[in-house]
C-alpha cells in the first residue's frame, strides 16, 4: 500500500503541476504584467526569452517618429515621400503608390490600425534616410529606455531572424511611449480610421470591449505567432501586459483577457513610485572621448523642442544622434535594393489567420478559380445559398485539409457558378465619392455577428473596393444601411479579398438584397456569420 500511495501522491503532484502551467504555454509563449505605478512585476513567464516582435516593432517606430513631432522637425501635416521600394512591401499595406506622398498623421494612423508594412518603410526613409539607418536608431532608442535584448533591422517587423526582442522589453516600451509621448500616445485608442474612402478597423479586438483598454499594439508572422502588447488605465490602477507566441488571435485574446482580470487587481491604487521612462540624453559629438556612461531612467531634458535658437537646435540633435552604446552608426544612405533584403522575403510572410499547407496544383487550381467565380475564398462558416432560382444550379463540392495555426480545420468549395451569370460590367455607376468600403487586416475585428452578403472575392483590395462600389452604385438605396467590408483571407496559397456587404438583421433580407444584386448580373450569396 505503501508504494501504490507513494505512485498516487507522484500522479497527483504531476496532475498538479501540469493544472499550474500557463494554459497558454507553447514553446513560442512568454508573457508579462507591470504595475507602471510601481514598477513591480505582477507575473511572468519566460519574460527574458528571445521572441520575433513582428509588427509590435511598429510601436518603436511610431516613437521614433513621435521624437521627431516632439523636437520640432516634422509636423502632423509634413508630407512623407513614397518610394519604389517601400511601396512593394508585402501585406499589411495601405496601398501607397510610389512618387506619392502621405502626411504624418495618416501615416500614424496607418501604423496603429492597418499596419502598414509600406507605410513603415516610408518612416524609416523619410526620418532616417534608409532602413538601415532607421533601424540603428531604433535599437539606440530601445538601449535608452532600458531594453537589454531587443535589436531592430527594419521597421515594420517583417520576417528577419536578426530582429529579436523580449516579453519584458515590449512592456518597458509599452510604458516609455505613453509617458513620453502622451500628447501622440491617444492614437492607439483609434478604433476605426477613414483613408481615401477606406476604412481600417483596428487589429486590437480588446479596445472598446475589456474595461480601460487604452491601447497598444498587435502583431503576427508565422514565427513569432501572435502578439500583443496591452495598457490598461481603469479604477486608479494601471498595468502594462504582454501576450507573445499565440497560436491563435483569439487565444491570444484569451490569455490576455485572463491575465488582465487576474492581475490588475493586484496592483496599486496609491501615488506612482516608479521613475518615469524617459531616457538620459546621450553623449554629443563634441566630447567623442568621453565613454558614453550607463544608460538610465530620467527626468525628461536636453531633448530638443520647437522654438529653440538655431545653435542650440543643433546641438541637442547632434546629443540625440550620438550612439549611446556599441553600435555602429551609419551615415544616411540610399535605400537598399530589395534583393539584398532577402529576410524580409515575402515567401516568409503568412498575411492570413490560416497558414496554409502545400496543395496538390490541381486542387490549387480547382480552388482558385471557384474563388475568383463565386467569391469562394472562404475558410469560414459555411456558406448558406440564396433562394433557387427555377435554374436550380448544381453543387458540387470537395473537402481539403488545411493547417490552422496547428489544428486542422474542414473547409468546403462553394458551388459553381450558374452559368447564366455574367461578370460584372464596366459600365456600372459606382457608388458616391465620398462612399467608404471598411477595410479589414487578416487578424482585425470581425464585424457583428448577423447575416452577410458576399459578391467577390478579388484577387487584390482595390479590386474587391471597386466591385463593391459598383454594387453600391448599381443598387442605390437597397442596400442603405449595409456596410460594405473586405478582408484578405488565404486559398491555396494566394491572398483573396474578399466584397462583402454585412449588418443584415434577418435572412430574408439577406436573401432579398442577393436577388436584386443578381438581377444586376453580380454573383451572390448570404452566409451567416
Amino acid at each position: 500500500m505503501g508504494t501504490r500511495g507513494a505512485l498516487l501522491a507522484a500522479v497527483a503532484l504531476a496532475l498538479t503541476a501540469m493544472l499550474s502551467a500557463p494554459a497558454f504555454a507553447n514553446s513560442k509563449y512568454s508573457g508579462i504584467v507591470v504595475d507602471v505605478k510601481s514598477g513591480r512585476t505582477l507575473y511572468s513567464y519566460k519574460a527574458d526569452t528571445a521572441r520575433y516582435p513582428a509588427s509590435l516593432t511598429k510601436i518603436m517606430t511610431l516613437y521614433v517618429l513621435f521624437e521627431e513631432l516632439e523636437a520640432g522637425r516634422m509636423s502632423l501635416q509634413t508630407p512623407l515621400k513614397v518610394s519604389k521600394y517601400a511601396a512593394s512591401r508585402p501585406p499589411s499595406k495601405l496601398g501607397l503608390k510610389p512618387g506619392s506622398s502621405i502626411k504624418v498623421k495618416d501615416a500614424i494612423m496607418a501604423l496603429v490600425t492597418k499596419s502598414a508594412n509600406d507605410v513603415a518603410v516610408v518612416v524609416a526613409e523619410n526620418v532616417g534616410g534608409s532602413v538601415p539607418a532607421f533601424a540603428q536608431r531604433m535599437t539606440r532608442t530601445a538601449r535608452q529606455i532600458g531594453m537589454k535584448r531587443t535589436t531592430f533591422h527594419n521597421p515594420s517587423g517583417l520576417p528577419d531572424n536578426r530582429q529579436k526582442t523580449t516579453a519584458r522589453d515590449m512592456a518597458l516600451l509599452g510604458r516609455a511611449i505613453q509617458e513620453r509621448f502622451p500628447k501622440y500616445y491617444k492614437y492607439f485608442n483609434t478604433r476605426v480610421y477613414t483613408y481615401k474612402g477606406r476604412r481600417y478597423g483596428n487589429h486590437n479586438r480588446l479596445l472598446g470591449r475589456v474595461k480601460g483598454v487604452d491601447g497598444i499594439k498587435t502583431g503576427y508572422i508565422r514565427a513569432s505567432g501572435f502578439n500583443l502588447v496591452t495598457s490598461v488605465n481603469t479604477g486608479g490602477r494601471h498595468i502594462v501586459a504582454v501576450v507573445m507566441g499565440g497560436r491563435t488571435g483569439a487565444s491570444r485574446n484569451a490569455q490576455m483577457k485572463k491575465l488582465i482580470s487576474q492581475y490588475l487587481p493586484k496592483a496599486t491604487r496609491g501615488k506612482r513610485t516608479a521613475p518615469m521612462l524617459v531616457a538620459r540624453a546621450e553623449t554629443p559629438a563634441s566630447t567623442p572621448k568621453v565613454t558614453p556612461k550607463p544608460l538610465a531612467f530620467a527626468e525628461l531634458r536636453n531633448v530638443p523642442v520647437p522654438g529653440l535658437k538655431p545653435q542650440e537646435q543643433l546641438m541637442r540633435v547632434a546629443a540625440l544622434s550620438q550612439p549611446a552604446t556599441a553600435i555602429p552608426v551609419a551615415a544616411p544612405a540610399a535605400p537598399a535594393a530589395p534583393a539584398a533584403r532577402a529576410t524580409e522575403s515575402a515567401s516568409d510572410i503568412v498575411t492570413g489567420s490560416i497558414a496554409p499547407v502545400p496543395q496538390k496544383p490541381d486542387l490549387k487550381a480547382i480552388l482558385r478559380r471557384k474563388a475568383m467565380q463565386v467569391a469562394a475564398a472562404d475558410l469560414a462558416p459555411q456558406p448558406v445559398a440564396a433562394p433557387r432560382s427555377p435554374a436550380v444550379r448544381s453543387v458540387r463540392t470537395q473537402t481539403i485539409r488545411v493547417a490552422a495555426l496547428g489544428d486542422e480545420v474542414m473547409a468546403t468549395a462553394l458551388p459553381d457558378p450558374a452559368p447564366a451569370q455574367a461578370p460584372v460590367t464596366a459600365d456600372l455607376p459606382d457608388a458616391p465619392a465620398n462612399a467608404s468600403v471598411t477595410v479589414a487586416a487578416n487578424n482585425a475585428a470581425d464585424p457583428m455577428p448577423g447575416w452577410q452578403v458576399q459578391i467577390a472575392a478579388a484577387e487584390s483590395e482595390d479590386a474587391a473596393v471597386s466591385m463593391l462600389k459598383k454594387a453600391q452604385g448599381a443598387l442605390g438605396s437597397k442596400l442603405r444601411g449595409y456596410d460594405p467590408y473586405t478582408e484578405p483571407v488565404d486559398s491555396g496559397g494566394a491572398t483573396l479579398y474578399r466584397a462583402r456587404f454585412v449588418g443584415f438583421e434577418t435572412k430574408t433580407a439577406a436573401w432579398n438584397a442577393c436577388r436584386d444584386l443578381k438581377q444586376k448580373r453580380f454573383n451572390c450569396y448570404a452566409v451567416y456569420q
